[in-house]
């Protein structure tokens, strides 16, 4: 726990400052590297594909799709990228079509499209006027409601929400996580209200937390089943006391695109 606590000290200010103050590209460009190690965790690390070439074609895509999305995601050259990858991939399963099923090309699509695409959310978020005031809302949704969870869980946790995916996580926990995340939107609709000036609607601020933090909870299951699937613990060892990319940042995958869709149908703050 304590290593888990100091890594999470040292990491939050370097998200602040990368995610509010530092040029968007330097965002993108740190975004771009996190999903193309996500790749190579999804797809090498879990033993799914232990195919390197396939592996290197897969995280190099991850890394290209959240700059298509900073430069305006111009249509011919997401098409290019996306028909050179499909030709690499089945360039590779042609030459050895024994060895090489096609499950394992679907997985790279997993790993070089999916993944990066739902990340690449936090620069669409970032690209507009207020994108500097509502870039931390997914933030707030993802790790705020984890940490409510666990200590509702830790004081009050009787019933397993899903014992055999994840079995430290309870029913009691998880009412506790949206709680949070609720709180968590109302205190930051504040600050955007009293510091900045922002119009705040503070039913939307009360549905965003409820809606994205049980997103939050599906995001975090939906790895850790693949991880029972894989039979690893974690995903990989980058952040001590938390693993890899994916067991960190799992839940931003769904919580980044599911709060982008809700800052178009139901804007929390305008000016």
């Amino acid at each position: 726990m304590k290593t888990r606590l100091l890594t999470a000290a040292a990491l939050i200010p370097v998200l602040i400052v990368v995610v509010l103050f530092l040029p968007k590209l330097v965002m993108t460009l740190f975004l771009a590297a996190f999903s193309a190690i996500a790749a190579y965790e999804l797809l090498y690390r879990t033993g799914l594909v232990r195919h390197m070439r396939l592996v290197t074609y897969s995280a190099v895509m991850a890394f290209l799709v959240p700059l298509w999305c900073y430069f305006g995601m111009p249509y011919v050259w997401g098409l290019l990228g996306l028909l050179v990858f499909i030709a690499a991939l089945f360039a590779e399963m042609m030459g050895n079509h024994i060895r090489l099923q096609f499950e394992k090309i679907a997985l790279c699509f997993v790993g070089g499209l999916l993944i990066p695409y739902l990340f690449a959310a936090l620069i669409r978020i970032l690209a507009p006027e207020l994108g500097r005031h509502i870039i931390m809302i997914p933030f707030v949704l993802a790790f705020l409601p984890d940490s409510g969870a666990y200590f509702a869980g830790y004081f009050f946790g009787k019933h397993k929400l899903a014992p055999v995916i994840s079995p430290k996580k309870t029913v009691e926990g998880a009412v506790g996580g949206v709680l949070t995340a609720v709180l968590g939107m109302l205190l930051y609709g504040l600050i955007m209200d009293l510091f900045f000036s922002l119009e705040v609607n503070y039913l939307f601020a009360v549905l965003y937390g409820i809606i994205v933090s049980l997103g939050d909870i599906f995001g975090d299951l939906m790895f850790s089943v693949i991880k029972r699937q894989a039979g690893i613990k974690d995903y990989g060892n980058l952040f001590p006391g938390h693993g890899g990319i994916l067991d960190r940042f799992d839940s931003v995958m769904i919580v980044a695109p599911l709060t982008e869709v809700l800052l178009i149908l139901l804007p929390v703050v305008v000016v």
